[in-house]
């Protein structure tokens, strides 16, 4: 090979040398796509599994029925004045539901305004007022009540009749259709407020304590001056606390002892206090028509945020006139 061909040769080598260190890099790979965001309950403003249905239960809270099971568990809890100046419970259960609740007590005119919230909820109760029969027909809930489901209930616990009818919620939930909104919005404490470390509301025969745990960050509450605790440990208790104002009136519906039972309205509009984070906001409440959501406002009109969490609201009747 002459001195020109060695040349060339050395030339295309380097050539190719060259060419192959300027080869484009292979592109990094894609990132991986990051998992869409867990679905939150309209309940609590948590996570949970949107498919599963909601079961309300019908609970005692007089003395002789505490320490009451499964409220521990509960999403939101309604307590409610009834006849006597005492006051009953609803129990919502959507993101966990409890082996057992109770005792288990009859449904009221007022919850069949409140679960008509909720959609198509799986509704457990004792009996009701044949009055009801079609107010509970026309709320839109499942009856799983005792009489059409006696497998679902029996008598027990440490409690005398009539307060030891309990409740296997996790057979009875799956009649229940999935959650739905009901108006509560959850978001970060808004400005204002004021600081509260306690404060109760009265019935004419009851007394409902409401104390702020800043080490759990919660509030707990008391009946008639005993802390509420659970029959399976621990206290319930609440990210946010609602004092709902709400007009009541006497119905054509009497108990054993001839007193008319009362009817809280939770159709139509009213004042709120909503506790959530140690400190008390004012509000407003409205619920146009007994399907619509119940929405809750600042003075100014914007929503009322509430604290992600259980949620118990306490209808405290509104003074007459």
């Amino acid at each position: 090979m002459d001195c020109m061909s060695r040349c060339r040769s050395a030339a295309v080598a380097v050539f190719a040398v060259l060419f192959a260190g300027c080869t484009a890099a292979p592109p990094p790979p894609a990132p991986a796509p990051s998992p869409p965001p867990a679905p939150v309950s309209p309940l609590t403003g948590l996570p949970t599994d949107l498919a599963a249905p909601v079961l309300i239960v019908k609970v005692d809270n007089v003395g002789s029925a505490r320490p009451q099971t499964g409220l521990m568990a509960a999403d939101v809890v309604y307590v409610e004045p009834v006849e006597g100046g005492v006051s009953r419970l609803a129990a919502v259960y959507q993101s966990q539901v409890p082996p057992v609740v109770g005792p288990v007590r009859s449904v009221r005119r007022t919850d069949l305004q409140l679960v008509a919230n909720f959609g198509r909820p799986a509704l457990a109760f004792s009996g009701q007022a044949p009055q009801l029969r079609p107010l509970i027909d026309q709320s839109g809930a499942v009856d799983v009540s005792a009489p059409p489901r006696p497998d679902a209930y029996s008598r027990q616990g440490p409690h005398s009749a009539p307060h030891n009818l309990y409740a296997d919620a996790r057979r009875l939930a799956p009649a229940g259709a999935p959650p739905v909104d009901i108006g509560f919005e959850f978001g970060p404490t808004p400005e204002g407020g004021q600081p509260v470390e306690a404060t109760a509301v009265s019935y004419p025969s009851t007394r409902i304590g409401i104390e702020w745990a800043p080490a759990q960050r919660r509030w707990v509450f008391t009946m008639d001056g005993t802390p509420l605790t659970a029959a399976e440990g621990g206290r319930p208790g609440a990210a946010t606390v609602v004092l709902q104002r709400v007009e009541t009136r006497p119905t054509n519906i009497v108990d054993a002892t001839g007193t008319a039972s009362s009817f809280a309205l939770t159709v139509g509009d009213g004042e709120a206090v909503v506790l959530r984070d140690g400190h008390a906001f004012q509000g407003t409440w409205s619920h146009p028509a007994p399907h619509t959501p119940t929405t809750f406002n600042r003075p100014d009109g914007s929503p009322l945020p509430f604290a992600p969490g259980p949620v118990w609201v306490v209808l405290v009747p509104a003074p007459p006139g």
